[in-house]
């Protein structure tokens, strides 16, 4: 008699007990981002964050995607952050207003929002199976007609988002300078 050497639940590979700890990294660097009181922290945080992300895409062999995960937000969104920060010169260490106070509110809209986000996808989701033995679904080619078939309008519509909020930082920064400079 021979034990089938089956994958179940309760015998996860390496790559499913790493995709669990990289996913648990993620998840404490994602609730540090949000409950820090020092912005600049916050954004190395979110660094953090999304560079966990491009681990768990590349675990789930979506490399393409890894890697626009890390130019795309780890690169651009971030560094946009820091250069907004600078900008409006935000304060560097703690903050008294940093917190408004309304935690209660931001915790229960942020469950609200957790649980409506688990019911759609699991709702999504429930009769779809993955076909192993088909063509590839995270190969480049697949993802890239993917991408700029559907999801174009939403990405420009994205960076003229970013530029707005980059102009309007130069825009406060300027008007702080003159207001000092004339009294």
């Amino acid at each position: 008699m021979t034990l089938a050497a089956g994958h179940g639940f309760l015998s996860p590979t390496g790559v499913e007990i790493a995709f669990l700890l990289v996913g648990i990294v993620t998840l404490g660097a994602a609730v540090i981002t949000v409950t820090t009181k020092q912005l600049v922290h916050a954004a190395l945080w979110l660094v953090v964050a999304l560079g966990g992300l491009a681990v768990e895409y590349l675990l789930l062999t979506a490399e393409f995607i890894a890697w626009v995960q890390v130019l795309i937000y780890v690169g651009s969104v971030v560094v946009l952050l820091l250069f907004g920060l600078m900008l409006t010169r935000a304060p560097i260490g703690r903050s008294p207003d940093a917190d408004s106070g309304n935690r209660p509110a931001a915790l229960a809209v942020a469950v609200a929002a957790a649980a409506a986000l688990i019911w759609v996808v699991v709702d999504a989701f429930r009769a779809t199976w993955i076909d192993l033995d088909g063509p590839a679904q995270g190969s480049t080619k697949v993802s890239g007609a993917i991408l700029f078939r559907h999801w174009v309008l939403p990405f420009e519509a994205l960076s003229v988002l970013l530029l707005a909020a980059l102009v309007g930082a130069i825009v406060l920064s300027r008007r702080d300078r003159e207001r000092e400079g004339g009294n």
